[in-house]
């Protein structure tokens, strides 16, 4: 028995089909993550590595090179890039396309876990990232006090802020800007330390010895148990500053006597400056998958709740919001998903010229989309714009089935046939025109999610979610339409009058169709050369892989002459600051 046949004697069953399909996918809607591309990240791994207190050279010579020579051994590298600077080495691995990003970090994880033995002692141990843009902040929070330095504020938001934010759903982590955590800075003074033959190995061996916890075991009895706990660890700058570094000359010569001891910042090879204040940055980056516009909300409740609570002397802001342009270029392409769905309908209406003819296939529309976000959350594709651009090109394409349809059961209607017989014969003659149809627009779409290379990457969900579109919307045109023609549909005794319009375009199309039949070579050689214009038109028209969008930002980055310190860069961007100040007070 014909699909048709079925649901046209059973409508109930055609009912439940089409509102299984938009169930799924309301409740695939929520589930779905919204970013404004699809993710096209390539699979690069970095290596980090801090040496403190090594010069590039040492860098280069002791651990990069090291490093290189381990990685150059893995399969499917594409590129190597190294950075060997002051007190850090940097190593960029970037793999071809084809390879697992989870496959190509584990590997570089265990080249150099075998390297590290022969790496420098001090050296802290490598760090293996992945190159993820989900992990990237997407919300960047400032912080600056008139009263509080940046050591202060950096404390009160580790303690306060932090972690109330890193709880929200879907954040992933809160990184730090600018921060400048507590710590002993120990400044030592190379002409006392001469004098009393002490070198910094000393200093640190004796500061190694003294600021330790080690485990004292208990006390037991037959009736109670004590816990030893032996405090050692140094919690002040006196007991720095009475440290023993060595015996010279019969006396005690102690850390406070060959150096200045003092609380400062952990680090103070960089800061962050807000609108010419010292600040301190909290960027919220969010966990993959997750829906950056409901992150960047619930991190908002989160600051309007905080800010009531914040001292007087603290000022909060938002620096930047990734979901501002998400929100806005999502909205405009809603918007053009919104007015095509009534351009069509409205097309369908003027050609139709009936209500009950106009809303068989209109409903197609919201069934099929609705039920393609199922397809998106099953393939883990995101809703971006691209994936918004499948769904509004496709609405021009998901009606045509049950047009196809609806027409050919009027016909029969027209003829005299009942109903219930013009709704299933109609539909089954009609059927192999719609799979025909439906295979024809998949093969053209589909075939774009097997493109190599990043522009491959970029179009595959486009391709997916288009084809699934036409897809569901061949389902509907078998199931739902021909049960709703044969309960709206009824044959008109009256003659239709189609519109003027109409009329002389039949007519136009009549007499141009004639002309062309009897003129076969003119209409291959306008062919033709239609063909060699689109082609050297393609030669010529300037390609890129998106358009340039004003995102309402910019970004100015300075980089010094070599050797420069940091006060040295930091009063050239002083500089650049004071000549952006004024554009800065007219927003």
């Amino acid at each position: 028995m014909h699909i048709s046949e079925i649901t046209v004697h059973r409508p109930v069953l055609a009912t439940v089909i089409s509102l299984f399909l938009v169930l799924i996918g309301l409740v695939s809607y929520d589930k779905i993550s919204i970013r404004e591309y699809p993710d096209i990240d390539k699979p690069v791994v970095t290596v980090n590595t801090i040496y403190r207190g090594a010069s590039a050279e040492i860098i280069e010579r002791d651990i990069t090179q090291i490093l290189e020579d381990s990685l150059a051994g893995i399969s499917n590298i594409k590129e190597i890039k190294s950075e060997s600077k002051d007190e850090l080495s940097s190593i960029r691995i970037e793999f071809t396309l084809s390879r697992d990003m989870e496959s190509a970090a584990n590997d570089v994880r265990e080249k150099v876990a075998r390297a590290s033995p022969k790496l420098p002692i001090d050296a802290d141990k490598p760090r293996v990232a992945k190159s993820d843009t989900d992990a990237r902040a997407v919300l960047w929070v400032g912080f600056t006090s008139k009263q509080l330095d940046t050591i202060q504020l950096n404390d009160y938001l580790d303690r306060n802020i932090v972690d109330r934010l890193s709880i929200l759903p879907g954040v992933a982590s809160i990184t730090v800007g600018g921060e400048r955590k507590y710590a002993i800075r120990i400044w030592l003074d190379p002409d006392k330390m001469s004098s009393r033959k002490i070198t910094v190995d000393d200093v640190l061996t004796a500061i190694n010895k003294e600021n330790i916890e080690k485990p004292a075991g208990r006390l037991e009895s037959t009736q109670t148990e004590i816990g030893i706990q032996v405090k050692s660890k140094l919690s002040d700058i006196d007991m720095f500053r009475d440290i023993v570094i060595k015996n010279f000359d019969g006396k005690k010569i102690r850390l406070g006597d060959i150096s200045d001891i003092v609380i400062g910042p952990e680090s103070e090879r960089g800061f962050l400056r807000a609108n010419g204040d010292s600040a301190i940055g909290l960027g919220v980056v969010r966990q993959t998958k997750s829906n950056v516009l409901k992150v960047t909300k619930a991190v908002k409740d989160e600051l309007d709740l905080i800010r009531p609570s914040l001292p007087e002397n603290i000022n909060m802001f938002i620096g930047y919001d990734q979901s501002i342009f998400v929100e806005e270029s999502i909205s405009e392409v809603n918007f053009a998903l919104f007015i095509s769905m009534l351009m069509v309908i409205g097309v369908i209406y003027f050609f139709l010229s009936t209500a009950s003819a106009t809303f068989i296939p209109a409903i197609t529309i919201p069934v099929s989309l609705i039920s393609t976000l199922y397809v998106i959350y099953i393939l883990g594709y995101s809703l971006n714009v691209l994936t918004f651009l499948a769904l509004v090109l496709a609405i021009g394409l998901i009606v045509d089935d049950s047009i196809v349809v609806l027409e050919n059961i009027k016909r029969r209607l027209d003829d005299g046939e009942s109903p219930i017989e013009a709704s299933v014969l109609g539909a089954k003659q009609i059927t192999f025109v719609v799979i025909a149809t439906t295979l024809v627009l998949v093969s053209v779409f589909l075939p774009l999610s097997f493109m190599d290379g990043k522009t491959g990457r970029l179009f595959i969900e486009f391709g997916v979610v288009l084809s699934f579109a036409v897809i569901f919307s061949s389902i509907v045109a078998l199931t739902l339409t021909p049960m709703l023609c044969s309960k709206l549909i009824r044959s008109e005794t009256k003659k239709h009058y189609e519109p003027l319009m109409v009329t002389k375009f039949r007519n136009f199309y009549q007499s141009s169709l004639e002309k062309s039949q009897k003129n076969p070579k003119k209409v291959y050689i306008s062919s033709f050369v239609m063909i060699v214009i689109a082609v050297l038109l393609f030669q010529v028209i300037q390609k890129e892989l998106a358009p340039t969008e004003d995102r309402g930002i910019f970004i100015i980055s300075i980089s010094g002459p070599e050797g420069a310190s940091l006060d040295y860069t930091d009063s050239i961007v002083k500089e650049v600051e004071k000549e952006l100040e004024p554009y800065s007070k007219n927003n």
